[in-house]
């Protein structure tokens, strides 16, 4: 497909007429250190420097909280009436890591058990991907099979070159975007994007303070559930669940119905967290993760291994958010380094 470029101004041009024609979500700072993705009016209200977002995107596609329908009795029937639905959107801005964050959220709802809220959204939704230029301090996805400026999933990926931005058309409904406004962009050779991209890439792979070799980890879970190590590291584990809040890749959430009047009312859902006890805990009261450790062990085995069991997908993307924000400094990444270590001596 052909490759673009599109000057500085014309990029807040672009966006604001995006904003204009489609529900525009994109990075924007509320606080001097929180970046959240959310609708925006137009570029003005865009923060293009964010390293990453303090939330991951997902929640457009997957929201905290939402509604799911109306119900109500009468006549002795219960009737039901869809909520309203955002329509077309597009994504802005989104970096590589929360891209992979996306794919690995794809099979989960577009399964055996298909999820209409999310699947109504993805179709709807236009990715647009940033590469990164530069490389937080937490930052570990070239561990876990990406890269800062990897735009596989998204629909158009943009890289920042001199006097403007690098544009590559990756699915047909990227194409289409652009053709609808062309006049914002120029077109340009292929290969010198690419060559703009992957010399990029080269700058950032140098900046990674982590590089983690993964080779193996999964195959020693395969054979061995009970560890020591889970109740060591469950000792220090507070189960606040953040990191499961910020997280692009957890897709847990609970179903609530509230009905002030006990006739009529709202079926929603919102995000909910394995680390909480009363997460598995059943009806009869008995609870198959009674313990801090077992709630540990499973974030960790699904990150690293049931991911990968189920759909064929790192579960982890490398982002770096949950080692970031964990107040107990829980950190994957030396979770990895451990579990090599203990196998070294099995």
């Amino acid at each position: 497909m052909k490759t673009y470029t599109i000057s500085s101004d014309n990029l807040g041009t672009w966006l604001d007429t995006l904003a204009r024609d489609y529900t525009l979500i994109a990075p924007v700072r509320e606080e001097e250190t929180v970046s959240l993705f959310k609708p925006v009016s137009g570029f003005a209200e865009i923060d293009l420097a964010y390293t990453n977002s303090t939330v991951s995107p997902k929640s457009w596609l997957f929201p905290q909280t939402e509604e799911m329908f109306f119900f109500s009795t009468g006549d002795g029937q219960i009737n039901l009436a869809d909520v309203q639905t955002p329509g077309p959107a597009v994504i802005f801005g989104i970096r590589p890591c929360d891209i992979k964050g996306i794919l690995a959220l794809d099979p989960v709802f577009n399964g055996a058990y298909q999820d209409c809220y999310y699947q109504k959204r993805r179709q709807d939704t236009i990715l647009v991907g940033l590469s990164c230029t530069r490389v937080g301090p937490h930052c570990f996805c070239t561990s876990m099979g990406g890269g800062p400026t990897d735009g596989k999933g998204a629909d158009l990926l943009l890289t920042e070159m001199d006097k403007g931005y690098g544009i590559e058309i990756l699915t047909p409904r990227g194409e289409e975007l652009i053709n609808r406004y062309q006049k914002y962009f120029d077109i340009d050779r292929e290969d010198r994007v690419t060559e703009a991209r992957e010399r990029l890439e080269r700058e950032l792979v140098g900046q990674f303070t982590c590089n983690l070799d993964t080779t193996g980890v999964k195959e020693f879970l395969d054979q061995h559930f009970e560890l020591p190590y889970w109740d060591e590291l469950a000792r220090r584990c507070l189960g606040c669940g953040i990191c499961t809040y910020i997280c692009p890749t957890c897709h847990c959430f609970d179903i609530f119905d509230q009905s002030p009047d006990g006739e009529s009312g709202i079926r929603s859902r919102c995000w909910d967290s394995c680390m909480f006890s009363h997460f598995t805990r059943m009806a009869g009261g008995h609870n198959p993760r009674p313990t801090q450790k077992e709630r540990v062990r499973n974030r960790f085995l699904h990150k690293l291994k049931y991911h990968q069991d189920r759909y064929n997908l790192n579960g982890c993307v490398g982002c770096g958010r949950c080692v970031s924000k964990c107040p107990v400094n829980i950190d994957i990444r030396q979770i990895i380094a451990d579990l090599q270590e203990v196998a070294k001596h099995e």
